[in-house]
């Protein structure tokens, strides 16, 4: 990267997540991997922005107030650290992110968390478009299991492969944990 600060955006990773009841999914390292680069970004003094999902259906995980909504503990941020709260996939959308980014000079964010074919693709979307040089981690991002749209059920990796494809070289860079790490 540069000597310029990028923001580390960890998107979603919320005790609702770790429920069986979300699904089949790919990628069981993310969250150490989310973690390594937490810790890296912190060593590194760079921002780190949190994003939880707050839904606006009652009985979900994440519903305000419920056990579902709170922080993964080993991914929750610094009392010094941002967080945004979203009730839509894309982080950007009436959040203020945008402006907190413009604000601090920061052009540069890297996207982590789940799901890859939800929120990080819909955000990393957004960044793009945005004109924010975009990196999504291959492996500290997840998704699940999904039937396509002709009901063919897809399996969580194929279905992650495809979101990343999605958004390579068209809205993001997409780089693995060690490489960013390297870049710092």
């Amino acid at each position: 990267m540069n000597s310029e600060p990028v923001a580390l955006i960890i998107i979603d990773m919320q005790r609702g997540m770790q429920k069986p009841e979300a699904g089949e999914r790919n990628n069981p390292g993310a969250e150490r991997n989310i973690q390594s680069l937490l810790e890296a970004w912190r060593r590194a003094g760079w921002p780190v922005v949190s994003v939880r999902h707050i839904s606006r259906t009652q009985g979900s995980p994440f519903w305000p107030g419920q056990t579902g909504a709170e922080f993964q503990p080993e991914l929750a941020p610094l009392d010094t650290e941002h967080v945004v709260e979203k009730c839509v996939p894309d982080a950007f959308i009436h959040s203020g992110l945008e402006r907190w980014l413009h604000v601090r000079g920061i052009r540069s964010v890297v996207l982590v968390g789940v799901s890859t074919s939800n929120s990080v693709e819909s955000t990393a979307r957004t960044a793009g478009n945005l004109g924010f040089n975009t990196i999504v981690i291959s492996d500290a991002t997840f998704t699940f299991a999904k039937k396509d749209f002709a009901g063919v059920q897809r399996p969580a990796e194929e279905v992650h492969a495809m979101s990343l494809a999605n958004l390579d070289g068209e809205y993001a860079s997409i780089m693995s944990t060690a490489d960013a790490i390297n870049l710092l």
